[in-house]
């Protein structure tokens, strides 16, 4: 990692000659700073003081951030100017600028502040109303990660980014690969049979992971998970597969709807520019996974190769509002967790079953973004279709603050239907899906409930929108 933002500083203290305790004690602290963050290393905050003070220069750029919460995450506030009241805001800066950003604690718990790739940090506040001040220089344009380093904060919402200049060219971080949640063909119903034409490309594309890490995916259409595929029983289904072919792989497909050797596998069997075609008669009602069936299998689950398919009932499902398409998996790479720029595949950890990652439809925190986040109404229902790419771990899918009202275990459509659910399990290679009203607005949190995967990015947040409902959900005691 460069050491733009603390050579300078270390440059400045040698240069003045003064070895003070004070000076002496800086220069090891940021020595150690560093270290840590080359090693991708978060670092250790009662090793850094956020105040210590160097004359940098005027200050070209100020803020204010206050910790708080919003819709039951927890959050930075802006404070002041152009950001305020702004929840996680983006600030700016130009290349050269020095930077001061205050932070106010607005709980009597822990929070702290510790910028990405910069290496600055705050170090804790504990206290209600207690200020920390940090004041460094930015060099180079990109995009810089703000976050609260306490355990689960980040993931439960303290982040956000300072942008410098112009940022990191996207293409140079790697392309976006999140599928988006509500991409999904709208309901079959009561249509009869017909032919129903699939076409899928095998790519393998320089996804983004996190931000500021890049990887090689293996994807059905330029996503994670693939695109969904929806048909009726009786429907003859034809898939064709077409390979990049720029890719370096063979790739092919298996779907759990078929009945035949290798659920297409046997055909599909993909050179890089080349395209294989079969068909299939859609026997059985269900939700259904289906994923890239060429050696080493679980290596192209792990980067990506996957997807859900749908086999409708005779006169389709029952209408909801809201429909969604959401998929767990697993990342084994090299370099650990939390390691920046590009990190490649490791056969042993995938082996040993010891992932860096989990996520949600592609990548770190996926389905926490603006564009990404599922979305609706008070009184609307929602229906998740949630399938396990895997390769190898169980998801015990939970969204915080709902029950099922309806689950269709299994993946199957026609088996009695469980009611009032508070989580299921679905295993690697399943899917199942639920269906649940949605009676009070605010930020709702997907999570397996395997908690700890949640700090390794397996997140997805459903936003509720309308009127609040206090006789379901309130603050405070009952009223007399």
């Amino acid at each position: 990692m460069r050491r733009f933002a603390l050579f300078f500083v270390i440059v400045s203290l040698l240069a003045a000659c003064d070895t003070s305790p004070s000076v002496m004690n800086a220069i090891t602290n940021l020595d150690e700073r560093v270290r840590q963050l080359e090693q991708g290393e978060t670092p250790d905050q009662n090793a850094i003081d956020g105040n210590v003070e160097v004359d940098l220069g005027p200050v070209d750029v100020s803020y204010t951030l206050l910790t708080g919460e919003a819709d039951g995450r927890l959050v930075f506030y802006g404070v002041g100017g152009e950001i305020d009241g702004e929840v996680n805001p983006t600030l700016s800066a130009d290349p050269g600028d020095v930077v001061e950003i205050t932070l106010v604690n607005g709980h009597p718990v822990e929070h702290d502040l510790f910028i990405d790739k910069i290496g600055v940090a705050t170090g804790s506040l504990t206290e209600q109303d207690e200020e920390r001040t940090i004041v460094f220089q930015v060099e180079e344009s990109g995009k810089y990660s703000y976050y609260c380093t306490i355990p689960g904060h980040r993931a439960a919402g303290m982040e956000g980014l300072l942008v410098v200049g112009d940022p990191v060219a996207l293409e140079e971080q790697g392309v976006s690969v999140v599928k988006n949640p509500a991409d999904l063909p709208p309901p079959i119903g009561s249509r009869g049979p017909e032919l129903v034409k699939v076409e899928l490309v095998g790519q393998e594309v320089v996804g983004q992971l996190a931000d500021g890490t890049a990887m090689t995916y293996f994807t059905f259409n330029g996503t994670v998970p693939g695109p969904f595929i929806r048909a009726r029983v009786g429907d003859t289904v034809e898939v064709s597969v077409t390979n990049a072919t720029e890719s370096t792989f063979v790739h092919s497909i298996d779907l759990h709807a078929v009945n035949g050797p290798g659920g297409g596998a046997v055909f599909t069997q993909t050179d890089p520019g080349e395209t294989t075609v079969f068909n299939f008669k859609a026997l059985a009602p269900g939700i259904y996974v289906y994923h890239c069936a060429t050696p080493s299998v679980a290596h192209h689950i792990a980067n990506g190769m996957y997807g859900l398919i749908l086999i409708e009932p005779e006169g389709g499902l029952p209408i909801v509002d809201r429909e969604f398409y959401v998929m767990q998996g697993e990342i084994y790479t090299v370099q650990p967790y939390g390691e920046k720029g590009f990190v490649e595949f490791s056969h042993e950890k995938m082996l040993n079953e010891t992932p860096e990652y989990f996520m949600f439809n592609g990548a770190h925190s996926a389905l926490t973004t603006e564009e990404n986040a599922l979305r609706a109404n008070v009184g609307e229902t929602v229906r998740i279709y949630m399938g396990v790419g895997g390769p190898n771990f169980t998801s015990s899918f939970h969204v915080i603050g709902e029950i099922f009202d309806r689950v269709y275990p299994f993946g199957s459509l026609t088996s009695e239907i469980l009611t009032d659910v508070q989580t299921i399990s679905v295993a690697p290679g399943g899917a199942w899906v639920v269906e649940f009203a949605v009676d009070v607005p605010g930020t709702y949190i997907l999570v397996d409930h395997a908690l700890s995967r949640v700090e390794r990015g397996l997140v997805g947040y459903l936003i509720v929108e309308g009127e609040d409902n206090p006789e379901i959900f309130s603050e405070g005691p009952v009223a007399p």
